[in-house]
């Protein structure tokens, strides 16, 4: 909370009314200012300043339906406090030597701590099963030393030779503020007390010191210093509003949300409750002989001691079945570690880590066969460094890494983005060596493509490979003269022809241009962008390549002629360009 909002609170109007009473009490019951009934009126006005707080925290706490019903309960309770002390103080006033409580007064403020007190034994408890156990026995715990407490002053001499109504009163006042202690105890430890720890601990001071009053203090300082005992009976009420003010404050600025962020802690006041007794235990040794009062100290000492001793063995059963599972958790662990490893290990994929610079920060062992290199040459160099030239740039779901012979292998990638988790911080790459199905692939591919005996395209390719816009020259060639070569020679001598027209028509054609058999002794050229005017001299070319004698078998020397028919126009139109070339080659080996 901001320094600022904790100085306004501790300025609440309602908190400087409170302590101006408090500080007005010590001259107004110290030197005798008030009159008969005094102490009674003030603590009928307190009562109805509860009430009024009381409800107010309801209305605050209407969405925690258990919240909201232990604040009606204390309003409901401070009620009958309030009409028991406005009794009493009518009875002091017909009365001025009225000084202890009556029966009516004492009834009605039992009834009203009692209502209050089992509607924080049935607040539900934060945690479940063992854990709750804890937080029993640790209110057990504080309850069993405030109780030796209360036991001790309860049966001191002052007391036991009190009027029997006062020791009836003080008894039961006792009992009541013992059980409400303990409410206040249970609340706060179950870590879902609908109350902050301050104003919880302010609350609880004012009830033990409301109990003590009822014991020793009213008893002893009563009989030698009346008026001193009026202001110790009425200080320790005064706490209560406090309490219920400042939780109000605390919630409306949100407190109690920051309070319950941090979760809940292991509490000390048990601890302290047992120092508390063992303290208590050698006092009562040494300032008594044994009695009634010393064995209730030892009775209590040795029972918060058990119920110390059986919360430190169900914690330690606790820790040791923590053990037990963590210890279950990491075989589970290096089993599920030792699987993955082998996995791993014996894997024919390659699994590689990349971080956001591009390094390899994690190969697995099957680049070693994959790749011919050990993870350890891997992991720190760039990825980039191991692919192809032409991969680099446009990587895509087909790479080629570099194998340790220089030689590169095909891979089939898989990324996953793991960057955000921070036991992997990359990107994972699973790659799987494809490099044969690729061969394959590719040699599959260019047999479908190619005309198998010279390696050009075939006119599948053709169509494929024309273009879609522009212009576009398409130059049909037919051999002249190759059928008597077929027929003397062969047909081995006639292929041998075909590959070397083949060879030099790709070699006259353009870099940019297509070369390819349709069939038989028929070749195209298809060259995109040249005009019609170009191709009729790229023919003239081809007529003159192709007349070169070729050497067959046997070191002879056969020639052939070539009729070119030349088209050229839209790329769109590239069937009926073709046709046109087809009747111009037809023209032309009529004319010759």
């Amino acid at each position: 909370m901001p320094d600022g909002a904790r100085r306004s609170r501790w300025l609440d109007p309602v908190l400087l009314v409170l302590a101006g009473l408090a500080v007005a009490a010590v001259p107004i019951f110290g030197l005798g200012w008030g009159g008969p009934g005094t102490n009674w009126a003030l603590q009928t006005v307190i009562d109805v300043v509860e009430v009024v707080l009381a409800l107010r925290l309801a209305r605050v706490d209407a969405a925690n339906r258990p919240a909201r019903r232990l604040w009606l309960a204390a309003a409901a309770g401070m009620l009958l406090c309030a009409a028991g002390d406005l009794f009493q103080t009518v009875r002091a006033v017909a009365d001025p030597d009225l000084h202890d409580p009556g029966l009516v007064q004492t009834t009605l403020i039992t009834a009203g701590m009692a209502m209050v007190v089992v509607i924080m034994l049935f607040h539900p408890l934060g945690g479940t099963g063992r854990q709750r156990l804890r937080l029993w026995l640790d209110a057990g715990t504080v309850l069993t030393g405030v109780a030796v407490f209360l036991w001790y002053f309860a049966l001191s001499p002052a007391f036991t030779t009190a009027d029997p109504a006062g020791r009836y009163a003080g008894t039961v006042n006792c009992a009541v503020m013992m059980m409400l202690a303990f409410g206040l105890v249970k609340l706060a430890l179950g870590g879902r007390a609908p109350f902050t720890r301050s104003a919880g601990a302010i609350s609880l001071v004012g009830v033990i010191g409301i109990g003590l009053n009822a014991s020793a203090p009213a008893s002893a300082i009563g009989a030698t210093h009346p008026r001193l005992s009026l202001i110790a009976q009425l200080l320790p009420c005064i706490l209560m509003p406090v309490s219920m003010r400042l939780q109000e404050l605390q919630r409306r600025t949100g407190f109690v949300a920051k309070a319950a962020s941090r979760g809940h802690r292991p509490s000390r006041l048990p601890y302290l409750a047992v120092a508390a007794t063992q303290v208590l235990l050698v006092i009562a040794l040494t300032q008594s002989g044994p009695g009634v009062r010393v064995w209730g100290v030892a009775a209590g000492t040795v029972l918060i001691t058990a119920l110390v001793l059986t919360r430190q063995l169900a914690a330690f059963t606790d820790i040791e079945r923590l053990l037990a599972q963590v210890d279950a958790g990491m075989r589970e662990v290096r089993e599920q570690r030792e699987w993955f490893e082998s996995l791993v290990r014996h894997s024919s994929d390659v699994t590689l880590v990349i971080s956001p610079d591009g390094r390899i920060r994690y190969a697995s062992p099957a680049s070693s066969r994959v790749l011919g290199l050990d993870p350890a040459q891997l992991e720190g160099t760039v990825l980039a460094d191991h692919l192809h030239p032409d991969d680099r740039a446009d990587a895509g779901a087909q790479l080629r890494l570099r194998h340790a012979d220089g030689s590169y292998r095909w891979l089939d990638i898989v990324g996953t983005d793991l960057s955000a988790n921070p036991s992997v911080g990359g990107v994972v790459l699973n790659a799987r060596d494809i490099t044969e199905a690729r061969a394959l692939h590719d040699k599959l591919r260019h047999q479908a493509t190619h005309d198998p005996l010279t390696g050009l395209a075939n006119r599948a390719l053709l169509e494929q490979t024309m273009p879609r816009s522009g212009t576009v020259c398409v130059l049909l060639v037919d051999l002249d003269g190759f059928k008597p070569i077929n027929d003397r020679y062969g047909h081995h001598a006639g292929d041998q022809v075909l590959i070397a027209v083949a060879r030099r028509l790709q070699a006259v054609s353009r870099t940019e241009g297509t070369a390819a058999r349709l069939g038989g002794d028929e070749f195209v050229l298809m060259v995109p962008s040249m005009t019609a005017a170009a191709g009729r001299e790229l023919a003239s070319l081809i007529t003159e390549v192709v007349a070169e004698p070729v050497e067959i078998d046997g070191g002879e020397r056969v020639t052939v002629g070539a009729s070119v028919g030349v088209a050229a126009g839209p790329a769109r139109d590239a069937g009926r360009l073709l046709r046109e070339a087809d009747a111009a080659m037809y023209r032309s080996k009529a004319s010759v």
